[in-house]
């Protein structure tokens, strides 16, 4: 696993009751996926106001949300998720600690990814069934 983008959030300094890694971080992180090619963070409002302004803010039509990228899109910063109905604060919350970030639990990933049902998702889905077994 490589662990660039892991150290690129922790260079951000966000506080860690503030947000949560989302999307395939949580596979990722641990090795149910070989790696992701980007890290999708969701923030409270607080966190958002603070760091987004450091980062290239751009509104997603597709998903109707606006974000904030950083390290060239690597990473983003949102107060929302564009797929499905997630509250926000639950994630954060209730996120897990590992390797001192905080990720949003799997139940959440597998929820938001049967949503999705893209083919990679569709495959993350079934790489995380095999590692149960």
């Amino acid at each position: 696993m490589d662990y660039t983008l892991f150290d690129q959030l922790r260079q951000l300094r966000l506080p860690p009751n503030g947000y949560a890694i989302f999307g395939s971080g949580p596979l990722a992180i641990r090795g149910i996926i070989p790696a992701c090619n980007d890290l999708d963070i969701l923030c409270r409002q607080d966190v958002w106001d603070n760091f987004s302004r450091n980062g290239v803010t751009k509104f997603l039509p597709e998903y109707h949300v606006t974000v904030a990228s950083f390290f060239d899109r690597a990473i983003t910063l949102g107060t929302e998720w564009g797929i499905g109905k997630f509250d926000v604060t639950e994630l954060i919350d209730t996120a897990e600690m590992i390797d001192s970030l905080p990720f949003v639990r799997l139940e959440h990933v597998v929820r938001y990814k049967t949503i999705r049902s893209s083919a990679k998702d569709l495959q993350h889905l079934s790489a995380l069934q095999a590692s149960c077994n």
